[in-house]
């Protein structure tokens, strides 16, 4: 195997790819990148953690083909580092000792031979996509993706629903303390259907590599056990999650009985300037409303108290709620609105917050019981 290749279009494929390649695995190749050279014109780049995998093709100029793996942190740190543009990569298939040179720069990597990389490409099935608009979906992602348990969580609530109907994507996740749901109009032409729970991880995985996919359009393509996205040169292949997701449309209240209006910039300084206050542990911000008031705080027992008003439209009676800041920021940072609606019922049910303008994305965030 030799070729030539563009060093800032090699780093991106470095990018692309490497956020799966697993340091720790008991298998030393899943800590590598596959590099394989098959035509006359791209290289392939991928990784997987078994899991979840990831490919992408880069240009290149190929004077003789092979495949070799080589560690991905490796390749990283030169490849961040250099200055130099035009990059050959010379393998001895005897030894699998590769050479990374430049004009003034020569570097030796030991990999492993492709033959133990797991063959998870062989069997992609690209049949029956549908077609979606990528920053749409990304947006979605972003949105309404951040509510779902952590990945060391087993089972649904560690993913993320995806549900496409007709001409509406729905994207949704939660962690049982609060829920974030948007709602997106799409042009699915064929009018196809699609309903799965993807790992949470792929999708963070998603909106990483985003950056550096230009597509206007991706493909979705489900099976029974997996999801592959594909773009013109990048493939996410993913587990998917079995089981039943709780039926959270059911969580949102149609109405709410007490209803603020909040500017959403300085509810989110507020709370990020009270929560100084906080016990770290339970995270627990107070918000006291009265007619056109709100005032948020927060006090620890050994580390002393803050709080801060705040004008805002409210008409309803004197209510006082508590919640993990750190969830209610997270529903904030993901609008855009100058303004935000809280809808409130009792200082024991769920909160909602949705942007003033838009009806389609709402946080969900459960209180937190205080004395």
């Amino acid at each position: 195997m030799k070729f030539t290749v563009n060093k800032d279009d090699f780093l991106n494929g470095i990018r692309i790819v490497s956020g799966v390649a697993t340091i720790k695995s008991v298998q030393p190749v899943l800590a590598n990148i596959l590099i394989e050279a098959e035509s006359k014109n791209v290289i392939k780049l991928t990784t997987t953690d078994l899991d979840l995998t990831i490919s992408t093709e880069v240009d290149a100029q190929i004077e003789e083909e092979g495949s070799i793996t080589l560690p991905s942190k490796k390749l990283n740190d030169i490849f961040t580092r250099l200055n130099e543009t035009l990059v050959t990569f010379s393998l001895n298939e005897d030894t699998n000792l590769v050479e990374v040179k430049t004009k003034n720069t020569n570097f030796e990597l030991i990999g492993i031979s492709s033959s133990e990389f797991p063959k998870i490409l062989e069997n992609v099935n690209l049949e029956n996509g549908i077609e979606i608009d990528f920053k749409q979906f990304t947006r979605a992602i972003k949105q309404a993706g951040f509510a779902a348990a952590s990945y060391e969580t087993t089972g649904p609530l560690s993913g993320v629903v995806c549900d496409i109907k007709e001409e509406i994507l729905e994207i949704a996740s939660t962690d049982g303390n609060r829920l974030a749901r948007v709602r997106e109009k799409i042009d699915n032409i064929e009018k196809k259907s699609s309903k799965l729970i993807i790992p949470a991880r792929t999708l963070q995985e998603v909106l990483k590599i985003s950056g550096f996919v230009e597509d206007e359009k991706i493909k979705i393509y489900t099976e029974k056990s997996k999801i592959v996205i594909k773009s013109s040169k990048t493939l996410i292949i993913s587990k998917i999650i079995e089981g039943h997701y709780p039926d959270y449309n059911k969580l949102i209240p149609e109405t709410s009985p007490k209803t603020a209006k909040v500017r959403r910039n300085e509810l989110i300084s507020a709370l990020e300037l009270i929560s100084v206050m906080v016990n770290e542990k339970t995270c627990i911000i107070k918000f006291e409303l009265t007619e056109n008031k709100l005032e948020i705080k927060a006090d620890t027992q050994d580390g002393g108290k803050g709080k801060q008003d705040l004008d805002i439209e409210y008409s309803d009676e004197d209510m006082v709620i508590a919640f993990n800041y750190k969830y209610v920021l997270d529903g904030l940072k993901n609008m855009d609105d100058e303004n935000v609606l809280i809808g409130l019922n009792t200082k024991a049910s769920p909160a909602l917050f949705k942007p003033d303008s838009e009806n389609d994305y709402i946080s969900l965030v459960m209180p937190v019981q205080i004395r």
